[in-house]
C-alpha cells in the first residue's frame, strides 16, 4: 500500500454496492446478475483507486477473473471522479465526504460493464495505465526535455554524423549524451542511461551505430508508462538480474544528487538508501522488484499548496488570458495608452513637469540672449549655450534631492506624498538626471567651444567693438585665451571628473562586466564607483567657481547659480551630518556571525536605543577594518519585533569580500545542530570573540515597507533579493503570535481593554505568498530558522511558502524522479524536506510566473495585490509585464514594487 503526505491510500474495492463494506477489500456485485458459478463473477469488477486528501481518481479497473477493462465511458469516469473535497478535511474526512458518490459511480460502472459483457466480451486489452493516477503521477518520468534535445529525431541524427565524423562510423560511449542533447552536467546520467540500455539488448562494446542509436532513441522518448518504468528500473539495476539491492539505490541517489547539484543529499546517501530499503523491503530480503519501485514513484506527488488548488486550477484552465489583437490602430493605440497611464501615471506627471520646467527655462535663456548685443556676433550658438547651462543648473540642484535618503524615508513614512510622488523610483529619477546633466555639458560645451569662441575669433574689429566690455579691449586670438582664464580651467575640470564619475558609475564597470589589466582593473566595482562619485564635492565647489567669473554677465543678482544649489547643498551636506552623528551615537555590539554556504556572512548585533523600523527597510553598514569611510547599504532581514537586528550579506565585491575574512577570521566550526560553515557567538561562554567594529546608519525607506497598504501581498526574492522579504515574513509570523495571545487573553479575561485587543486587528495583511528562488541548495540554510517557524506557528496557512531550486531538474525529468520520490518519503516520515533541510518542501526548476499569478489571481477575485520583488534585473520586466497584463484582464489588481539601491 502506498502512502503519502498527509493521508493518501490506494483502496481496491471488491464486494456488493447495496452492502457497507468492513474491509478495505470488498466486492461491488451488480443487481440483476446472475448467482452461481462463473456468471457470479462476471458480475464483478475489482476497481483500485488512489484515494488522496482532496481527490480520488480510478488507477485501475478489473474483471474478478483478472482481465483488464477498458471503456471510454471508464477513462471518462477517471477524470471525472477528481472530485474536490472540503479544503479542511483531511484523511478520512476526506474519505467519508466522498464514500456517497464513489458508491454512486461505481455502481454505474459495474453496471455499465455488465451490460458490456451481455452484448458480448471484446478482446482482452491491457488498460492503459497512461490515462491513470498513476501515470498522473508520473506523466514526467522523461529521459529528455524540451530543453535537452526533446525536438525529434533528425536534429539527434545530424549530431550523430557530426560526432563520429572522427570515429569511423560509431557513437562511442563517452559522446551519447551529447549526441541526444543532453548538457555536460549530466553526463555521468548519460552514461548510465548508456549503460542500462546496452545490457537491456546485449551490447557489450563501448560504441553504437546509428541503428541503435534509434533504437536507444525510441526507448527514451517512449511514452507509455510500463517502457518509461522499465528503463528507470534498469539504470538503477546495474547488474541486471531483476533485483534492487540497497548498494544500487546508494548509487542511484548519489548520481542523481550529483546532476541535480545537491551535495547534502550526495553525502547522505547511506541514510537515504537505507530509508528507501526499509520503505519498500519490510522483510528485509535485502532487495526491491520492479513493482515496489513503482510504490515508490507513486508517493512523489506532484508539489501542491494548501488552499483550493484543485479547484483553481481548474478555473486557470478555462480562464482565456491571450491578448486580443485589436484590428483598430486607433483604438489598439488608445487601449495601450490608456493602460500605459493607468500604471505610470505617477511617473508621466513628474516627468512631464521636469521636462516642463527645463524647457521652460531652456527658452528663456534663448531669446534672453537672441536680444542681447552678443548676438551679433556669436549668433544663436551663445543662445544655445546659455540655454543648456540653465538646464544644467537645475538638474546639477534637483540630482541631489533623490539621494537624501532621510528626507525620503520621513516623507514617506509621515506624509501623503507617496499618493503623488514615486518615491520607490528615486534612483532611476537620480540616473535620468544624471543623462540631463549629461546632455546639458554636451550642448554647453559644444556650443561653446566649436560654434560662438570661433565666431569671436574670426569676427573683424567693427564686428567685436560691442564684445569689449565681456572680453576685454584686446581680441582673442586663439582657444588658449579661454583656456587660461577661471571659465575655462573650471569648466575644463568639471567635464573631466564628471565623465570619470558616470563612466565608473555604469553597469558595466560598476559590477565588474568589464575585464581590464593590470593595474586598470582597479576602475571596476563598487570601489571605484563610490570613490569616484564622491568627486562631486569638487565638481559643485567649481560649479560655483564657474558660476561667478561669467564673460557675460557682470550683475551678482544676475549669477544665480549659487541660487540654485543653495538649498539643494545644505539639504544633503545636513544628510551627511545625521549620518555622521547618528553611526557615533549609536553603537552596535556583535552578538552573533555566522558564514553560510554560498558566501554568505549574516551579522546579528544589538539594537541600538530608539532605532525604529519597518520590514523591508534597510541600512548601511560601515566596518573600519575593512574601510572607515565606506558605507554600503544591505536589507534589514530582522522583524522589528526582534530584540536584535540582522542583515545577511553576500560576498559580490572588494569590500564585501574583505568583510567576510574580517570576520571569517574570529569564526570557528559550528557545533552540532547549528546551521553554517562558521560560527562565532559573544553568548557561548567565556571566549568571547574579540569582533571588529561595525558601525550603523538608518533605517531608510524602501519599496517592501509598503506592504501592510495591502490584505495580499506576494514576495518574490531572487537568491540573496530574499532579504527584505525573509523579514516580512518573520513579522508577520510575530503579528500572527501577538493576534493569538490576544484572543487567549480576551477568551480568558473578557473585561480586558478591548482597545489594546484592538491594536493587532489594524494589522491589513491577511494572506502571503513567498516565492524564494535560489540555485544552490546551500542557501537554504541562511534562513532555516525562519522557515520552521513558519511551517510550525502559521496554522491557518497564512503564509504560503514556495521554495525553489533551479539546480534541480524541473520536476518529472527522469534525472530528478528520484529526489522527487525521496523527497516525499523523507517528508512524510521525518516532517523535512531533503533539499532545503527545512519543513517547507522545495520545487525543482524556474517557477511558471504566469500560473502564479493566473492561481493567486483566481484565488482574490476584486483585489488589489502588491507584489513585491528583490533580486537580479532579468526577472523585473517578467514581473511587471505579467503584473500590468492580469491586472488588465482580470478583476485582480497587481501593483508591483522592486527593490533599488
Amino acid at each position: 500500500m502506498g502512502t503519502e503526505e498527509g493521508s493518501s491510500e490506494r483502496t481496491a474495492y471488491s464486494g456488493p454496492l447495496n452492502k457497507r463494506a468492513t474491509r478495505k477489500s470488498s466486492s461491488f456485485g451488480v443487481s440483476g446478475g446472475s448467482t452461481s458459478g462463473k456468471s457470479t463473477d462476471a458480475a464483478y469488477v475489482e476497481i483500485v483507486l488512489d484515494v488522496r486528501d482532496e481527490s480520488v481518481a480510478v488507477h485501475s479497473i478489473k474483471e474478478a477473473d483478472g482481465q483488464d477493462v477498458e471503456d471510454p465511458e471508464v477513462t471518462l469516469l477517471s477524470k471525472g471522479l477528481e472530485k474536490k473535497s472540503s479544503s479542511t478535511s483531511l484523511g478520512s474526512s476526506a474519505l467519508r465526504s466522498a464514500s456517497t458518490k464513489i458508491k454512486q459511480e461505481l455502481k454505474r460502472l459495474a453496471s455499465l460493464s455488465f451490460s458490456k459483457r451481455e452484448k458480448g466480451p471484446p478482446a482482452a486489452r491491457p488498460y492503459d495505465r497512461n490515462k491513470s493516477a498513476a501515470a498522473h503521477a508520473l506523466k514526467g518520468l522523461k529521459f529528455i526535455s524540451k530543453a535537452d534535445g526533446g525536438n525529434g529525431w533528425l536534429p539527434i541524427e545530424n549530431r550523430f554524423y557530426q560526432l563520429n565524423a572522427s570515429t569511423g562510423g560509431s557513437l562511442p560511449r563517452y559522446l551519447f549524451g551529447e549526441c541526444i542533447g543532453m548538457n555536460k552536467e549530466s553526463k555521468e546520467f548519460a552514461l548510465v542511461l548508456f549503460d542500462s540500455l546496452a545490457r537491456r539488448r546485449g551490447i557489450t562494446g563501448d560504441s553504437i551505430d546509428l541503428a541503435q542509436l534509434k533504437d536507444f532513441w525510441d526507448q527514451i522518448t517512449d511514452q507509455s508508462f510500463d517502457s518509461r518504468l522499465q528503463t528507470f528500473f534498469d539504470m538503477v539495476d546495474r547488474d541486471a538480474d531483476g533485483m534492487i539491492t540497497e548498494e544500487e539505490v546508494k548509487e542511484i541517489i548519489s548520481l542523481s544528487a550529483s546532476c541535480n547539484k545537491l551535495a547534502n543529499i550526495q553525502n547522505q546517501a547511506d541514510e537515504y538508501a537505507a530509508l528507501i530499503m526499509e520503505e519498500l523491503d519490510p522483510d528485509n530480503c535485502g532487495y526491491i522488484l520492479v513493482h515496489n519501485l513503482e510504490m515508490l514513484l507513486l508517493q512523489a506527488p506532484s508539489q501542491s499548496v494548501r488552499g483550493d488548488s484543485l479547484n483553481l486550477m481548474s478555473k486557470m484552465l478555462s480562464q482565456k488570458l491571450k491578448p486580443t489583437q485589436e484590428r483598430n490602430p486607433l483604438r489598439r493605440c488608445f487601449g495601450s495608452t490608456k493602460y500605459f497611464l493607468q500604471d505610470n501615471w505617477q511617473r508621466v506627471w513628474v516627468m512631464a513637469a521636469w521636462i516642463g520646467i527645463m524647457a521652460g527655462l531652456f527658452a528663456y535663456k534663448f531669446v534672453q540672449y537672441r536680444n542681447k548685443s552678443v548676438d551679433g556676433v556669436m549668433g544663436h550658438c551663445v543662445s544655445m549655450a546659455k540655454g543648456a547651462a540653465e538646464t544644467l543648473k537645475l538638474n546639477m540642484a534637483l540630482v541631489l534631492l533623490p539621494v537624501c535618503r532621510n528626507t525620503i524615508t520621513w516623507l514617506r513614512n509621515h506624509t501623503k506624498l507617496s499618493l503623488f510622488l514615486p518615491f520607490d523610483d528615486n534612483l532611476n529619477f537620480h540616473k535620468v538626471l544624471a543623462v540631463g546633466i549629461a546632455v546639458g555639458v554636451g550642448i554647453h560645451a559644444i556650443y561653446h567651444l566649436a560654434c560662438d569662441f570661433p565666431r569671436l575669433l574670426h569676427a573683424t574689429p567693427e564686428e567685436y567693438a560691442p564684445m569689449k566690455p565681456f572680453f576685454g579691449e584686446e581680441q582673442p586670438k586663439n582657444y588658449w585665451h579661454f583656456v587660461k582664464e577661471v571659465e575655462g580651467v573650471t569648466g575644463i575640470v568639471m567635464v573631466v571628473l564628471m565623465a570619470v564619475a558616470f563612466t565608473l558609475a555604469t553597469p558595466w564597470f560598476r559590477r565588474n562586466r568589464v575585464s581590464l589589466p593590470k593595474p586598470f582593473n582597479r576602475l571596476t566595482g563598487f570601489n571605484a564607483f563610490w570613490y569616484s562619485h564622491h568627486l562631486f564635492a569638487v565638481v559643485y565647489a567649481l560649479l560655483i567657481v564657474h558660476g561667478v567669473y561669467l564673460y557675460l554677465t557682470k550683475e551678482w543678482h544676475k549669477k544665480t547659480t549659487w541660487m540654485y544649489l543653495a538649498v539643494p547643498l545644505c539639504l544633503y551636506f545636513c544628510e551627511r551630518l545625521i549620518r555622521a552623528f547618528r553611526s557615533s551615537v549609536k553603537p552596535v555590539k556583535i552578538i552573533k556571525v555566522a558564514v553560510y554556504p554560498g558566501n554568505v556572512l549574516a551579522l546579528h548585533m544589538s539594537r541600538p536605543h530608539g532605532f525604529k523600523y519597518r520590514s523591508g527597510q534597510y541600512m548601511f553598514v560601515n566596518c573600519s577594518a575593512v574601510s572607515p569611510f565606506e558605507w554600503h547599504p544591505f536589507s534589514i532581514t530582522s522583524a522589528p519585533g526582534d530584540e536584535y537586528l540582522s542583515v545577511h550579506i553576500r560576498t559580490l565585491g572588494d569590500w564585501t569580500r574583505q568583510l567576510k575574512i574580517v570576520f571569517s577570521e574570529v569564526c570557528r566550526p559550528p557545533l552540532s545542530g547549528q546551521s553554517g560553515l562558521l560560527r562565532a557567538d559573544c553568548l557561548q561562554g567565556e571566549n568571547i570573540p574579540n569582533f571588529p567594529r561595525v558601525t550603523i546608519d538608518g533605517p531608510y525607506g524602501a519599496p517592501a515597507q509598503d506592504y501592510k497598504k495591502y490584505e495580499v501581498v506576494v514576495l518574490v526574492g531572487l537568491g540573496i533579493g530574499a532579504t527584505p522579504m525573509i523579514s516580512i515574513v518573520k513579522d508577520i509570523v510575530n503579528n500572527i503570535k501577538k493576534m493569538s495571545a490576544e484572543e487567549e487573553q480576551q477568551s480568558s479575561s473578557p473585561a480586558n481593554d478591548y482597545g489594546a485587543y484592538q491594536g493587532s486587528k489594524k494589522f491589513k495583511t491577511g494572506r502571503a505568498y513567498f516565492y524564494w528562488v535560489t540555485r544552490e541548495q546551500g542557501s537554504f540554510e541562511w534562513f532555516r530558522e525562519v522557515m520552521n517557524e513558519v511551517a510550525e506557528v502559521d496554522q491557518n496557512g497564512t503564509i504560503e511558502m514556495h521554495n525553489y531550486c533551479t539546480s534541480v531538474y524541473e520536476e518529472g525529468d527522469a534525472r530528478s524522479a528520484l529526489i522527487a520520490m525521496l523527497q516525499s518519503l523523507y517528508h512524510a516520515k521525518n516532517g523535512v524536506d531533503v533539499v532545503s533541510g527545512t519543513r517547507v518542501k522545495s520545487h525543482f526548476a524556474k517557477p511558471n510566473w504566469r500560473n502564479v499569478y493566473k492561481r493567486i489571481a483566481m484565488a482574490h477575485p476584486h483585489a488589489r495585490i502588491g507584489v513585491f520583488y528583490c533580486g537580479a534585473p532579468a526577472l523585473t520586466k517578467e514581473l511587471r509585464h505579467l503584473a500590468h497584463d492580469f491586472s488588465h484582464k482580470t478583476t485582480t489588481k497587481f501593483d508591483f514594487h522592486k527593490e533599488n539601491f
